[in-house]
């Protein structure tokens, strides 16, 4: 009795190997490593599936490094697991299933083969492995551009003055051009007042403003040399730097230097007398989930020769926790000199820091404080009070809360409060909204609005409605507006009451060229009224 069992325990194990599969190690390589992915070569990934982990032997021993994200018919699109980054050329291993092979049926047993092929069919329509049509991964450089050519008219008309603007602008972005190395950003615009042709003649500044122009070489994905102006979005408050941009990526960490200069206070143009050099480190998580961006540098300005200003910054953007996300950032001044007299200081002279929280589908709440220096507008078409409602509310404590009822409604508050100790200069700001992203039957937009600012200086008072309709889809839009407002200055015992009415198209010729028509008509209590006609043509590409 207990050969027998012995024996039938023998023939279960055999039968159980006989169809477990064997496993084998298919070896790859690295060919290729992009900010987020790695791209990893085999000779054929028949055996390999979405999901399943990619090796590299550390100590002797095989660790997983990598997640098969997508894949070809010889490349696979990984997602690296590994802080430590991984290089060209290194070998990765898969491990893959050899199924032994299993005799041919007997003669009897062809009938029964449309049925099995049925099931595995089936079955391979329930977990298909997916590969894509094309031979090998994409292209490690691919280009991609796009453009934007526009001229506008802005004209006033008030019962004291007449006049017409006009303004044209040029922005083009392309990434590693015709598949190259080469990447640029340019956005250029230029205005000019009709019949006042002399002011472009005295200073072509004024008129002509370069808010981008660079051209970049990317010696590796994780290493770059820009030159011209440009924003630098891991430095971003201090504004476009002309120059040098150099950046460097070390795994999740990154560092940087900038060499060059400012662009000029009065009219954003070329200074060379105000030269500016910097150095910066980061780091940037791996995991999408929970991105997290930190950098922190030191930049020195120099104005002809002599130190203007040297300071630390930080700035940092990501997700803390849950659905509570960060972005904030800091200026700390080193060195000062007043009356002549240099020292090395340590002051608190620019912060910003800002909460959003999303409670659930719902709610969302948002809370900031920004204690930044003025911002200068070069360009600004903003009416009067909506002008004055954000030089007044930019900076100071600022507390929203958003919520959302039902799918097609949202109503919100946002309140603000700029304080300093002296009691000076303050200003609290109410403002509160409710909008209809569609009304059933007429097939419209609307919102309703309401803004209370008291200031020292002045109190206001601003309420609002607003109509949008897709008149013909994709073709043409229109948009209604009416605002009625109440501002009253300390100075003034007189309340200024004003009616604010406009209407606004947007045309669409074909793909990419629209026509957009303005007008907002300014009424006063009395008989003042003021007028504005703006029209624009966009061609993109």
């Amino acid at each position: 009795m207990k050969n027998c069992i012995n024996l039938l325990f023998f023939v279960l194990i055999g039968f159980s190997f006989q169809g477990q599969a064997q496993e084998i190690l298919e070896k790859g390589t690295v060919s290729f490593i992009s900010s987020r992915n790695v791209y990893v070569k085999f000779a054929s990934t028949k055996g390999i599936n979405i999901g399943d982990s990619l090796y590299i032997y550390k100590n002797e021993e095989l660790a997983p490094a990598l997640v098969v994200g997508n894949k070809s018919s010889t490349s696979s699109v990984c997602t690296p697991l590994l802080a430590n980054g991984m290089k060209v050329g290194d070998p990765v291993y898969a491990k893959t299933a050899v199924q032994k092979e299993t005799p041919k049926a007997d003669a009897e047993e062809v009938g029964s083969l449309p049925a099995r092929q049925e099931k595995v069919a089936a079955a391979e329509k329930a977990n298909p492995v997916i590969t894509p049509e094309e031979d090998d991964a994409p292209p490690a450089l691919r280009q991609k551009a796009r453009g934007r050519i526009s001229a506008g008219s802005y004209s006033n008309f008030s019962d004291y003055q007449t006049l017409h603007r006009m303004r044209y602008a040029f922005s083009y972005r392309g990434d590693h051009l015709k598949n190259s190395k080469f990447s640029t950003d340019t956005y250029i615009t230029f205005r000019h007042t009709l019949n006042e042709w002399e002011k472009v003649q005295d200073n072509l500044g004024n008129a002509l403003k370069v808010y981008a122009l660079s051209a970049k070489y990317d010696f590796s994905p994780t290493s770059s040399l820009s030159f011209g102006r440009k924003i630098n979005s891991r430095i971003s408050s201090i504004g476009a730097a002309d120059g040098f941009q150099y950046e460097q990526g070390l795994g999740n960490f990154i560092v940087g230097a900038i060499a060059g200069s400012r662009p000029d206070y009065s009219d954003y143009s070329f200074n060379p007398n105000l030269l500016q050099v910097g150095a910066y480190a980061g780091f940037v998580s791996s995991d999408p989930a929970n991105f997290q961006q930190l950098t922190l540098g030191v930049i020195e300005q120099r104005n002809r020769s002599k130190t203007d200003r040297r300071f630390v910054y930080f700035q940092h953007s990501g997700e803390l926790f849950g659905h509570l996300n960060l972005f904030s950032s800091f200026e700390m001044d080193l060195y000062e000199n007043i009356g002549g007299e240099a020292k090395n200081t340590l002051q608190l002279t620019n912060l910003f820091v800002s909460l959003r929280y999303r409670l659930s589908r719902n709610w969302r709440f948002s809370l900031s404080y920004d204690n930044r220096k003025n911002i200068i507008y070069y360009e600004s078409y903003k009416s009067f009070i909506d002008q004055l409602i954000d030089d007044e509310t930019r900076q100071g404590l600022r507390l929203g809360v958003n919520y959302q009822p039902f799918r097609f409604v949202s109503l919100g508050v946002n309140s603000s409060w700029r304080f300093q100790k002296s009691g000076l200069n303050q200003a609290r700001n109410l403002n509160a909204f409710l909008n209809f992203s569609r009304i059933p039957v007429a097939n419209i937009r609307a919102s309703l609005s309401a803004n209370f600012l008291q200031a020292n200086y002045l109190n206001s008072r601003l309420f609002g409605a607003r109509i949008s309709k897709d008149i013909i889809k994709g073709k043409l839009d229109g948009d209604l507006y009416f605002r009625k407002v109440a501002y009253r200055y300390a100075s003034n015992e007189t309340t200024i009451r004003q009616n604010i009415a406009g209407a606004s198209l947007s045309m669409a010729f074909m793909k990419n060229l629209r026509l957009y028509l303005y007008y907002e008509g300014t009424f006063d209590a009395g008989t003042s009224t003021f007028h504005r006609f703006n029209t624009r043509v966009i061609q993109r590409f």
